[in-house]
Order: C-alpha cells, then sequence, then structure tokens
C-alpha cells in the first residue's frame, strides 16, 4: 500500500487528505469578496479592492495562544483557542486603523486527530467570521517526534489594509486626552505560565474543579476566548477620532499602552476606574501576586484602550458601551518626567 512506510513512521498521507474534505466547508464559510481560490492550493489569492481606499497601505501581524494550549490538552477541548488565535493576530491589525482582509494558520502536531483538527479549525473559522476576514490558507504538520502524542502548538497570520492618510500610529497622542478601556473576557491568551502555576502547581486545582469565587470551574475560566475588537473599532472610527490604541496582551499595561505614546508624553491609569474581574482578583490573592506585577502580566479585565479627544472620550465610551462590555474611561494623558516611567498607575 502507498504510504505504508511513512504511515508506521508516524505520519498518515490519507488522513491529512481526509482532514482538507471536513475542514472545506468551515474555511468557506469565512470567505468575503476577494477570495479568488479554494482551499487545496498551494498558495491562497486575494484579490485587493482599492475602491475606497486612496493611498493603500497592507498590515500585518503574527502571533499564537502561548501556554493556554496546556489547559486546552489538560481539558481535552479544543474548540476556543482558535478563537484566541485569530483575536491575537486581528487585534493587533486594528490598533493601526487597519481592516482585516485574509488569515493564514499554522498547526503542527504529533499526529493528525481529525476530530480535535476539526475542532480547531473551527475555532479558527468563527474568529475569522467575526473579524470579518477570510481564512485562505493554511498549514497541518503532522511532526511524529517534535509534539507529544496529543499535543500540537499554533501560529497565526493575518494582513490587513488601511489608507495611508488614516493610518493610527499614537503620533497624535497629547497632554489631556482621555484614555478609554474596553473590557476583557478574561485572562484572553496571556499570562497562562503564571497562572497555571497559580492554579495547578500551588492550589492543586484541575480543570474541572469548581471555584466558587468565579462560579465556574477552572476550565471555563482559562479557555474563555479572547475578545475580538475588530467590528466595534473599524465601526468607532468611521465617526470619531482616535489618536492612539493599543491591544493589551504580554507585558500588561505597562509595554502594550507604552508603545505608542510620543516621547514628552506618559499615560497615567486610574485604578478603580473599572471592574477588576473575579479571576484576577483570586490569582492576585492565592497567588500571593504583587499588585504591579499583575498589570506587568495579566490585562486585568481591559483588553485594549484607546486614546482619545477628552471632549469626545464620553460620547465614545457611550457609543461602544452598547456592543463591547465594560467599556470605561480609564486613564489620562499627562507631561511625562524626564526619566520617568511611560506608564503610571494610581489609586483614585
Amino acid at each position: 500500500m502507498a504510504g505504508e512506510l511513512y504511515r508506521e513512521a508516524g505520519v498518515d498521507l490519507d488522513k491529512a487528505n481526509d482532514l482538507v474534505s471536513r475542514i472545506r466547508p468551515l474555511v468557506r464559510s469565512t470567505y468575503r469578496g476577494g477570495v479568488i481560490t479554494d482551499i487545496g492550493g498551494f498558495g491562497g489569492l486575494f484579490s485587493l479592492n482599492l475602491q475606497d481606499v486612496h493611498s493603500p497601505v497592507l498590515v500585518s501581524s503574527t502571533d499564537g495562544v502561548g501556554t493556554k494550549l496546556k489547559v486546552a490538552f489538560m481539558a481535552d477541548r479544543h474548540d476556543t483557542v482558535g478563537i484566541d488565535l485569530v483575536a491575537m493576530c486581528v487585534n493587533d491589525i486594528v490598533v493601526q486603523g487597519a481592516k482585516p482582509l485574509f488569515f493564514l494558520d499554522y498547526l503542527a502536531l504529533g499526529h493528525i486527530d481529525l476530530g480535535k483538527v476539526e475542532q480547531l479549525v473551527s475555532g479558527i473559522a468563527a474568529g475569522c467570521r467575526k473579524a470579518g476576514c477570510s481564512l485562505i490558507g493554511g498549514e497541518t504538520a503532522e511532526m511524529p517526534g517534535m509534539y507529544q502524542q496529543d499535543e500540537y502548538d499554533m501560529a497565526g497570520f493575518a494582513v490587513g489594509i488601511v489608507d495611508n492618510s488614516q493610518i493610527i500610529d499614537g503620533s497624535t497622542i497629547r497632554v489631556g486626552d482621555r484614555i478609554i478601556g474596553l473590557g476583557s473576557s478574561g485572562l484572553h491568551s496571556n499570562g497562562y505560565s503564571l497562572a497555571r502555576r497559580i492554579l495547578f502547581d500551588k492550589l492543586g486545582l484541575k480543570p474541572d474543579t469548581f471555584v466558587p469565587e468565579l462560579n465556574r470551574t477552572v476550565a471555563e475560566e482559562l479557555l474563555e476566548p479572547t475578545v475580538i475588537y475588530v467590528e466595534p473599532v473599524l465601526h468607532l472610527l468611521r465617526k470619531y477620532r482616535v489618536h492612539g490604541m493599543a491591544h493589551i496582551t504580554g507585558g500588561g499595561f505597562y509595554d502594550n499602552i507604552a508603545r505608542i505614546l510620543p516621547r514628552p508624553c506618559k499615560a497615567v491609569i486610574w485604578e478603580g476606574s473599572w471592574k477588576i474581574p473575579a479571576v484576577f482578583n483570586f490569582m492576585r490573592e492565592m497567588g500571593d501576586v504583587p499588585a504591579e506585577e499583575m498589570y506587568n502580566v495579566f490585562n486585568n479585565g481591559i483588553g485594549f484602550v484607546l486614546v482619545v479627544e477628552p471632549s469626545e472620550a464620553d460620547d465614545i465610551a457611550s457609543f461602544l458601551g452598547p456592543v463591547v462590555g465594560g467599556v470605561q474611561i480609564i486613564g489620562e494623558i499627562v507631561a511625562k518626567e524626564p526619566d520617568g516611567r511611560a506608564v503610571e498607575i494610581v489609586g483614585r
């Protein structure tokens, strides 16, 4: 039988071909205008419609899901991490004011489990539909010896477009601007190495352990998908000016907000101006994590921030409130002291 020796070495070509047939409807469900190839080709083709973009700039991003995958392995639940994969890429793209166009994924695993991979791709497709972008290509690599039997890793790649005159890079941020925070759904996809150390190693919890403080199991909390902010943010940009945006990922408040600030500016975040979700308080108390480290590792309930004109801050918060949970004005831009920190979190 053709491929028998390869199968004995751990790679099943027939199963790989079966996988394409199973995921084809999922992939096609993400197609939008511009897709001109079907799944299975050597490269995904996408035709740019530049009717509304006078000076087009392509914006790209790549990311993974990190050790959140370890929780998926432990819980044997694989239908949500694909959403995280898309979110981590497209949320970075929309920071520049760009509209995501298409997405590609890379999945490497010890062996192909058709049901598991179908769950993973279903999550990716759901994320793409939410972000309004097309899943036009990907790679599923069966790599025995590189990964444990039931483990895998994922990477995502997104490309978007923005008119050069509409790029948002933080250069117009100035003293007096207000900072608006958009609520997160939990940990999103960052800080899981510390979270797993606290919850599993220190406290000895299991994925199916019900935690009264969270009113759900550990797995339900930790596998909550990352919020995709693309649709509400792009909707907002059609009506309001935004001076800068940041996706709160690895590095928390301190690193991510600092990345968009002009040199003379400092972001002051008002602690207590939003409700911190229970999972963060639980980990801080049970893990004895200092407050500064919490803000440097986790999003603490704010997954995305906007820097806006002070005169429009209330209107923008009201505009976003119905479509994004937990929208609050959480800080302001002030003058930065020489050699001072770019981001400071203060009580209020």
